[in-house]
């Protein structure tokens, strides 16, 4: 499962895998597969399409994942489909071929990057961010040249952007924004990076080096993957209760809460468009015509009930043009006159282009949903807990696959769980020992819940996790108390890696990162000291700010920092500085400011490890 590719591979991988994963489940099926040949003009028989699937389908699942993929690139490099498989990669329309070398390769190595995405996500920086005047020396961007890459080179517009998707993430008082110099740049593009990793973005691959070279392919990736998190923020049941309206007969309210955004998009749109006897399966090839487009804006648009909407009546004339490229365009204009008109251009739906597309489906969401709440339904709709969310997006910023959205549900076939177990280091028998997906028939619940008696049995013998009471089970059936209480240990074993060997090569613990901290504190004349990651001091924030001004000297505002009688305010205050701070200096903490003020023991303890960790590496 985890063979060694280098990072600049593993980038095109990625990229190449999301490409032709357009309705974007984690998996490339036989029809994906169908349609780039298509796409691309060099259309294959179905049996040479099963052939090729047959050859790069390692476990016969009759799909191919992302490891799978990567044999493509590794194993099959001179092999005639896979061949085959990478010109018909980069033919595909839209795309710039950059090429370059790596170590890895002499002949160089080549990045597809998509003109469309450029394109789109210029124009969204620029109608996001245009009154803010610390972004006035670069936009507006032209999207039309390589404008974008320079723009967010100083890390400005990205930590921007960050705050956009997810307010409050980064203390607006740490960005550095006047006379730049190499250094606070580097510092600009540690806080963007760390703080897109604490969001859920993956940026394993990425550094502050890549952004400030405004490598496309990177910046491109970070960049969609910061933006989506915001366009899908309130997709999510407990966030708006009216997405209930789209249940399913027979379906339970926590079957719905197990869909991804994008299924429930999918289903959104569905919604609406059985009302006049439509459906459509993605947001590629079934909405090249427009029509499900023109379809689904005249079921959105306000109708003048609300008296903060006034009526909008869609033109649907522009549905009868033949041209497809000029029907689009029509379509588009009446997307404007909803306030929509984001993301796509004429030529990205008739192209298909299916990330665009989903972009341009959730602004549609978002602004106008046109659905109500179901009477008469006492549901208790719980929102996602700050553990939770803290634990989701730490997952999701390591690259597993599939992305969690909904904690329990996706974690009940133990794949993302052992997924985590080699990012401990932890090896797993994927061979022998797991039921991969599809779960089909009537026996898979029984394979998935193998796989959870495995994750389990891995935790108390191979990671020395203490599990009393923790069975499959309860993994399988989503018990919160236990499941979190698995992830927790695999979170703290991964904070507590960095600090693995210390000295005579004493093991990381509790004891030993709070002696770290106060030698770390006297040495250095500051007045701060914790007995433990319970201490009350620490809901100040003052110990874990002395401490980021010990491993970087100077780097602290301390007139920002308030120090006398402190309300909660002042402390929450406090702490969203720390936060930022310690990210800022290129500490990687995921743990939120409110876990600081309330002396969250097990959140407080990644952060002095996660600090711990930075001193070492300045030693």
């Amino acid at each position: 499962m985890s063979t060694k590719v280098s990072s600049e591979e593993m980038e095109e991988i990625t990229e190449g895998f999301q490409k032709v994963d357009v309705d974007g489940n984690g998996y490339i099926c036989a029809k994906e597969l169908s349609n780039l040949f298509q796409e691309v003009r060099c259309p294959m028989a179905g049996y040479q399409i099963r052939e090729l699937l047959q050859k790069l389908d390692k476990d016969n699942d009759s799909r191919i994942d992302l490891e799978e993929f990567k044999a493509i690139y590794q194993d099959l490099k001179n092999e005639k489909y896979a061949q085959q498989f990478k010109k018909a990669l980069n033919k595909k329309e839209g795309i710039v071929a950059i090429g370059g070398t790596s170590e890895i390769s002499s002949v160089g190595t080549q990045h597809s990057i998509s003109e469309q995405e450029r394109f789109a996500f210029a124009n969204y920086i620029n109608s996001s961010l245009e009154e803010d005047p610390d972004c006035q020396a670069v936009l507006p961007i032209n999207p039309s040249n390589e404008d974008l890459f320079k723009a967010v080179a100083n890390g400005i517009v990205l930590c921007k952007l960050i705050n956009l998707s997810v307010p409050d993430t980064i203390d607006e008082r740490t960005i550095n924004k006047k006379k730049l110099t190499p250094f606070t740049i580097q510092e600009n593009l540690n806080l963007a990076l760390n703080s897109a990793s604490a969001i859920g973005c993956q940026v394993v691959n990425i550094g502050a080096q890549d952004l400030k070279e405004g490598k496309p392919h990177l910046v491109l990736g970070l960049l969609w993957q910061i933006i989506k998190i915001g366009l899908f923020a309130d997709i999510e049941l407990s966030r708006n209760e009216a997405i209930a309206a789209l249940l399913e007969e027979g379906e339970s309210l926590e079957e719905l809460m197990k869909l991804s955004p994008e299924e429930l998009l999918l289903r959104w749109a569905n919604f609406h468009l059985k009302k006049v006897g439509m459906s459509i399966s993605n947001f590629s090839g079934d909405i090249k015509d427009s029509k499900a487009y023109f379809h689904l804006l005249e079921q959105i648009a306000p109708d003048g009930s609300k008296e903060d909407a006034p009526r909008v009546e869609v033109d649907m004339t522009g549905l009868y043009e033949n041209d497809l490229m000029k029907r689009a365009e029509c379509m588009l204009v009446q997307a404007d006159r909803l306030g929509c008109r984001q993301f796509v251009t004429a030529t990205d739906v008739v192209s298909g282009n299916a990330k665009l597309n989903m972009a341009f489906v959730a602004t549609l969401f978002n602004k106008h949903p046109a659905l109500t709440k179901p009477e008469n339904e006492d549901w208790n709709l719980q929102s996602e807990t700050r553990e939770e969310r803290t634990f989701r997006n730490w997952m999701n910023s390591l690259g597993v696959r599939p992305n969690v959205h909904h904690i329990y549900g996706d974690l009940h076939d133990a794949m993302v769980i052992l997924q985590l177990y080699e990012k401990i280091k932890v090896q797993v028998d994927w061979d022998n020992r797991v039921n991969l997906p599809p779960f089909r028939g009537g026996g898979g619940h029984l394979k998935k819940i193998e796989n959870c008696n495995y994750a389990v049995e891995l935790g108390k013998k191979k990671a020395g996790f203490s599990l009393v009471g923790i069975a499959g089970q309860d993994i399988y059936d989503g018990n919160e108390t236990l499941t979190l209480a698995l992830v927790w240990q695999l979170m703290r074993r991964y904070t507590l890696n960095v600090l693995e060997f210390l000295g005579e090569g004493e093991v990381a613990g509790d004891d030993l990162i709070i002696s770290w901290v106060n030698k770390t504190l006297s040495e250095n004349g500051k007045s701060s000291s914790i007995k433990s990651f319970k201490d009350k001091s620490i809901s100040t924030s003052i110990p874990v700010l002395e401490l980021i001004d010990t491993l970087q000297p100077n780097s602290v505002n301390f007139e920002l920092v308030k120090t006398e009688d402190l309300s909660d305010e002042d402390k929450l205050d406090n702490a969203k500085y720390a936060v930022s701070m310690a990210r800022k200096i290129g500490a990687k903490v995921y743990a939120l400011p409110e876990d600081l003020v309330e002396v969250n023991q097990k959140m407080v303890m990644t952060i002095f490890a996660c600090l711990m960790g930075r001193g070492m590496k300045r030693a």
